[in-house]
């Protein structure tokens, strides 16, 4: 058990700015083996979203409660995800070679690729999620939304850490054992999560919940055939950009099925 929080403590540091107690012996490969509970940390993100959707919508209503909410999750976060579709965006969409194409990812300036998809994720985002109206239950369905787009984003990329090989080259890695990926094991228990995560929803609106999965899932694929095809399998980036997609893709069909 004190290894399984150790773990979690980990994944938690990792995918977000939140302070946490300094793990006891900690290991290089506490990071990769902490994937299993990715999901379970963009639950909690996706929660704490869903919290500021409510607060905001007793002022405002729409775009602006919309807005806060993913200004909350970029703030958690520190664009963790956002920065990976824009080097994505940037590095896919600007190089002529595998090596070209991960060099640009490796630079730190946001090119015009990279400045557009991330204009574009943040309005398709707050778009749908202000398309997506409470219903008179004691658990809006913003908040079931924001929970299931936050942890299948990190359930996908978990799996792609899986299903691709690692493109990158491993001496530039920041986290050098996260290039190992994740076992099948870990991917298992990171799905799981997911799955309990979208429960909720899954009763309520299951035709939403299964189409947003549905939705997030295309998106997500588009991004790793692409990294696949042009750089040879995923870097952190994609997987950022494969989290992003899930995202978009999993709100705009969620919100397009329940709107009236």
């Amino acid at each position: 058990m004190a290894r399984q929080i150790a773990l979690f403590l980990t994944a938690v540091q990792f995918l977000t700015r939140i302070p946490v107690p300094s793990v006891a012996g900690f290991q290089p490969d506490w990071t990769a083996r902490s994937a299993r509970y990715f999901p379970l940390v963009g639950a909690l993100v996706g929660l704490a979203c869903g919290a500021v959707f409510v607060a905001a919508s007793l002022v405002w209503s729409g775009w602006i409660a919309a807005l806060a909410a993913t200004a909350a999750g970029i703030l958690i976060t520190g664009a963790f995800h956002e920065d990976g579709l824009a080097d994505t965006a940037d590095g896919l969409g600007g190089g002529q070679t595998p090596t070209r194409r991960l060099e640009i990812m490796k630079d730190s300036r946001v090119g015009t690729f990279g400045a557009l998809a991330l204009i574009l994720a943040i309005l398709a985002k707050v778009g749908a999620l202000a398309e997506i109206a409470p219903p008179s239950t004691s658990i809006p369905f913003a908040v079931m939304a924001l929970v299931g787009a936050h942890a299948g984003g990190r359930g996908v990329a978990v799996l792609l850490m899986r299903l691709t090989s690692y493109a990158g080259d491993r001496a530039w890695t920041k986290v050098k054992p996260v290039a190992d990926g994740a076992t099948w094991a870990e991917v298992a228990v990171a799905l799981g999560i997911a799955v309990l995560t979208l429960s909720p929803m899954l009763v309520m609106a299951p035709v939403a919940a299964l189409g947003g999965v549905a939705g997030g899932v295309a998106g997500a694929a588009v991004i790793a055939a692409s990294a696949r095809r042009l750089i040879g399998g995923w870097v952190g980036d994609t997987l950022g950009a494969a989290e992003q997609a899930f995202e978009i893709g999993f709100l705009l069909v969620v919100a397009g099925l329940l709107t009236p």
